[in-house]
């Protein structure tokens, strides 16, 4: 064997030269890597004794991607496309051995080449949609080539990877090989070799893009069909023009203009928010404070108290990974009612074709539910899902402490409330944390850890690692009334409250907000959680929202009840303008002797979001969060801020400190109301001409 470069080695069986990509943890194509292949193929090409090449990797994967630390910085040759232009012009045949994932880069090396064979469970894709771009070494140009114009499309404005077997299917992989893959890998090249298979360069296929000339109906039905979910974002459209571009441009001029647009999304603030974002995601594992070999509690088995539309969620994502879970209700009407929702749910799931008949029941068999508090004896992780009230949940966790095993970690999900005060109903504060599941609970990425006073290092660990095995993004806290992710939502709930009395319409400031990127305006939202939820926690805290308060005074609690900030007609979720709304807002201020007046959009975003940064700001210096970026993945992941816009904290550093200073100030002035006071932090920041993630 001969090392070519640090992470590429050269070696050869009998007539197959065979070059291995070793560069952990998942094959990056960093610079040494390119190097090393672009060497290791032209050294095979020249060797007498080789007939053909098969490139694999080592590890757990083939090439999964770009190394994408080298974004933003000066290109060292040899480039991605120049090692591809040697793959593909090699006098021998090319194959490679496919493991693991082959994704963005890794899969544009796979099409250079003549040949390709994998293993089952292979997951080959282009997500570079994801970080805002598109493929830039040929992906859009040879994945129509080799599975046609629709499926290509479909791969590369998703992002999301197909499975071996799929690819076998749509003539991206030749062969599927069982038992050792590279060794089956040899033996196919040995095979190319000897049948004399002619070089089949995936550039010169014609047949598939050909089918697609002259019908660009293709593209128009396609873009329709992903309005929705991209709008806001960039890179989607780009890709469209790129596959439009393998369709009507010879090959070269497709690269060429797949070039182009590339360097147009990697130059595009969206790119920047979302490749931002993909490292700020990573960042929010590391806690400074427990490192990563903090020993973490083993989950095999997990209870939960309350099979109310929290409960059953939260349930539901232990019972979707295999852990056995326990749902502890007070009443069997109740428990019954609350795990036919769950089963609805699933069935729901299966209707779509996302889950078969098996799985259903599989998974409803992993959730046990009960009448017996005692049933949670042998839970390694209780989480407690009741009423949010206090007393109500100092209750439970006195009855866990009395039950729950000595090792158990417990957990509330409270989403407002002091974890310390709960914890202090226990005999073993050090193993209780809070585990803040957002609605609903089984589809919702986000999970806020909270960790109290006096939560040991052992408990954070495991809640963390629970969180990602359930496939949440966990996020660490600390305590305060509405931690991160509310504490900030409660600032931009007085601001819209505020709106309406001064003469916005619900519609007006719902709509700022859906033009800005988010999935919904604060008032839909209401309506869809259910105004008497937060009529109750204010009634708890000796608070008002004088609109929102005066609509539960009339039994108007959202959709529920057909009527909140908005009509709901016939079973109909869609928000209809209510004038009875109107009369009630004007009659409101009236009393409250506010003068209406026209206000602009521009206006309404300041109020709603600037606020919300300062109080970012606020959390920041009270080290309620670890990182300005753990705000903005609880933003992203927890109310669906757009992620092309980064998250909070990262769009108010591209907007400018100082900008955003000035404006609080000004409004200060204007009202006279401290609540528009900036945070000290922010002063700081601002008059240093500095952002929060400014390092």
């Amino acid at each position: 064997m001969t090392q070519i470069s640090q992470s590429v080695s050269l070696d050869r069986q009998g007539r197959v030269a065979v070059v291995t990509v070793n560069n952990p943890p998942v094959n990056a194509l960093s610079h040494h890597v390119r190097q090393g292949l672009r060497d290791a193929i032209a050294q095979a090409a020249g060797d007498s004794g080789a007939a053909a090449i098969v490139i694999a990797c080592a590890g757990r994967t083939f090439i999964a991607g770009a190394d994408i630390t080298e974004f933003g910085k000066p290109p060292q040759e040899p480039t991605l496309s120049q090692v591809q232009d040697v793959i593909e012009r090699s006098p021998k045949p090319v194959v490679a051995a496919i493991h693991g994932t082959a994704l963005g880069g890794g899969l544009e090396v796979a099409m250079t080449c003549h040949w390709r064979v994998g293993v089952k469970t292979a997951r080959l894709g282009q997500p570079e949609v994801k970080l805002g771009l598109i493929p830039g070494a040929g992906g859009t140009q040879r994945l129509p080539r080799l599975v046609g114009v629709d499926r290509a499309l479909s791969m590369i404005v998703g992002g999301d990877p197909i499975g071996g077997e799929e690819a076998k299917r749509l003539g991206l992989v030749d062969e599927i090989i069982d038992g050792d893959l590279t060794a089956g890998a040899i033996a196919f090249a040995e095979r190319v070799v000897t049948e004399k298979r002619p070089l089949r360069k995936v550039r010169d296929l014609d047949d598939k893009v050909g089918a697609a000339r002259g019908k660009p109906e293709i593209f128009s039905e396609f873009r329709k069909s992903v309005a929705r979910q991209t709008r806001g974002f960039k890179a989607p459209e780009a890709c469209i023009r790129a596959v439009e571009a393998a369709v009507s441009l010879p090959f070269e001029q497709g690269l060429a203009r797949e070039r182009e647009l590339f360097l147009e999304t990697l130059s595009s603030p969206e790119s920047k928010a979302q490749r931002y974002f993909f490292f700020a995601e990573r960042e929010a594992a590391k806690i400074p404070d427990v490192p990563a070999e903090t020993p973490a509690a083993e989950i095999r088995k997990a209870a939960v108290i309350g099979a109310g539309t929290m409960g059953g969620g939260i349930a539901m994502n232990f019972a979707n990974v295999g852990i056995p879970v326990t749902v502890v209700e007070i009443a069997k009407d109740a428990l019954d009612r609350g795990l036919g929702v769950v089963r609805k749910n699933y069935e729901a799931t299966a209707a779509k074709g996302r889950l078969t008949k098996d799985d259903v029941e599989k998974r409803m068999g992993l959730i046990q539910g009960t009448t017996d508090f005692n049933a949670v004896a042998d839970a390694d992780l209780v989480i407690e899902a009741v009423f949010e009230e206090m007393a109500i949940k100092k209750d439970v966790f006195a009855r866990l402490d009395k039950v729950a095993k000595a090792n158990a970690v417990l957990a509330t999900n409270t989403s407002t409330l002091d974890v310390n005060e709960i914890a202090s109903a226990t005999r073993r504060p050090e193993s209780v944390v809070g585990m803040h599941f957002f609605s609903p609970a089984n589809v919702m990425r986000l999970l806020e850890v909270v960790r109290g006073e006096k939560s040991a290092k052992p408990a954070i660990a495991t809640a963390m690692a629970i969180g990602r095995k359930i496939n949440k993004v966990p996020v660490l806290v600390g305590v305060c009334h509405g931690f991160v992710g509310n504490r900030m939502l409660h600032q931009r709930a007085k601001q819209a409250e505020r709106l309406l009395l001064e003469g916005a319409s619900p519609q007006q400031v719902d709509k700022v907000l859906t033009d800005f990127g988010l999935p919904m305006g604060p008032f839909a939202m209401g309506d869809l959680a259910g105004l008497d939820v937060g009529w109750r926690i204010r009634k708890g805290r000796g608070e008002r929202a004088a609109v929102a308060d005066r609509l539960c005074e009339k039994g108007r609690f959202g959709q529920k009840t057909g009527s909140g900030f908005y009509k709901y007609e016939g079973g109909d979720r869609t928000p209809r303008p209510d004038p009875e709304v109107e009369r009630i807002i004007q009659e409101v201020s009236r009393e409250a002797g506010v003068q209406r007046r026209q206000i602009t959009d521009e206006e309404i975003r300041e109020r709603l979001l600037y606020p919300m940064v300062n109080e970012g700001a606020k959390i920041l210096e009270e080290g309620r969060a670890i990182r300005a970026s753990d705000i903005d993945v609880i933003w992203v992941y927890g109310y669906g801020w757009p992620i092309y816009r980064g998250g909070p904290m990262f769009w108010a550093d591209q907007i400018g400190l100082k900008t955003i200073r000035d404006r609080l100030l000004g409004l200060q002035k204007q009202t006279g109301d401290d609540f528009w006071r900036p945070a000290p932090l922010l002063n700081k920041l601002a008059d240093q001409g500095r952002g929060f993630l400014d390092k």
